[in-house]
């Protein structure tokens, strides 16, 4: 498979350099991706389209980040210097623009990195504050651009400060352009979230979940009269969870996965990974898929863009939290420790 890998690309550095890289990982990348779909008769086929997707991402890789990757330490974010800030955009600068002027300030600070609360496209009104995502390529009108904040990224980036975003894995809003084509009756985008034509799955399911917000937004499943099917919705129901058991759910986040990182990103802050496998009888948190599954983007995160690392936003017990830290996520919340923090500051 890597000689056809290797014929996308017209560049032949490009091309060594994706041989060079996936060559070492794939042997635990095959493992990983066959272990999730390796049943199915297209394996050979989606792990092709899967791999062509990173190396895609690496052709596209811009030369400073390509600079980066090359120069970066592999512990880079483990230094004792390393200062943390997060803000959402609006509410602390108005937009982009008024950010850029922040920097001198941050640096001030003595911030070596920053993470942006969700800046992306989302609905109008209800959107939970952000991550309920209708595009990962666009940025909120009112704040600006993605090509300006890419330019905000590389001027983070040269005042040593690393830019963090979210990446919000588990689902996507109700508006995003899959979600539409989903509403629309297009079986190919409604197998991307998990849909059901009536309530017997969802019954089966619901018994062992729980509610996440059970006065906000009660219930797991929530019907959608468009294509008179149910959507799994364990947030809001204007967030629609999406199908990770089909293999091309996964080859679509990659690429907005390595999108983000190719506009600069250097931490991305992986939302809910601790649902984003649905296992009937179970609470369809923590499944052992769900590791598999960002591992294997953490794999290929490290093929087309070696500097990027991931941290984990797993809401759950500190034992479980551990298992999402290693060959998943170089970094990660301490939910219980955050919470006894502002405890014991309160009381």
């Amino acid at each position: 498979m890597l000689p056809r890998l290797a014929a996308l690309f017209t560049d032949e550095t490009d091309r060594a350099l994706f041989v060079a890289r996936l060559a070492p990982v794939y042997p635990r990348l095959h493992t990983l991706l066959h272990t999730l779909y390796g049943t199915r008769a297209d394996f050979a086929e989606q792990i092709a389209a899967i791999c062509a997707t990173a190396a895609r991402g690496l052709a596209a890789r811009p030369q400073p980040l390509r600079a980066l990757d090359a120069s970066r330490p592999p512990d880079w974010f483990a230094h004792q210097r390393m200062v943390g800030g997060m803000c959402y955009v609006d509410r602390y600068a108005t937009n982009l623009a008024g950010l850029r002027e922040c920097i001198p300030y941050f640096r001030e600070l003595g911030l070596t990195y920053l993470h942006l609360m969700p800046l992306f496209r989302a609905p109008l009104g209800e959107n939970d504050g952000g991550y309920a995502v209708s595009s990962f390529r666009e940025v909120r009108p009112d704040l600006g651009t993605m090509a300006e904040f890419a330019d905000i990224a590389a001027e983070l980036r040269a005042n040593g400060i690393s830019p963090v975003l979210d990446f919000v894995l588990n689902h996507t809003a109700d508006d995003h352009e899959w979600a539409l084509r989903a509403k629309a009756g297009n079986p190919v985008y409604q197998d991307f979230y998990l849909t059901f034509p009536d309530r017997t799955l969802p019954d089966a399911y619901g018994a062992t979940l729980r509610e996440i917000f059970p006065e906000q937004a009660p219930g797991n499943f929530t019907f959608v009269p468009e294509m008179a099917r149910w959507v799994w919705t364990t947030f809001h129901q204007y967030q629609w969870d999406l199908h990770y058991a089909n293999p091309v759910v996964f080859d679509a986040m990659l690429g907005e996965l390595l999108f983000l990182a190719n506009q600069g990103v250097e931490v991305l802050r992986m939302d809910a990974v601790a649902f984003i496998w649905k296992e009937v009888g179970t609470s369809s948190e923590n499944r052992p898929e769900a590791h598999l599954i960002i591992e294997a983007l953490n794999l290929l995160a490290c093929v087309a863009a070696p500097s990027l690392i991931f941290k984990s936003e797993a809401i759950v017990h500190p034992d479980e939290v551990v298992k999402y830290i290693g060959q998943e996520c170089e970094i990660s919340y301490n939910p219980l420790l955050m919470v006894l923090l502002w405890q014991a500051m309160a009381t």
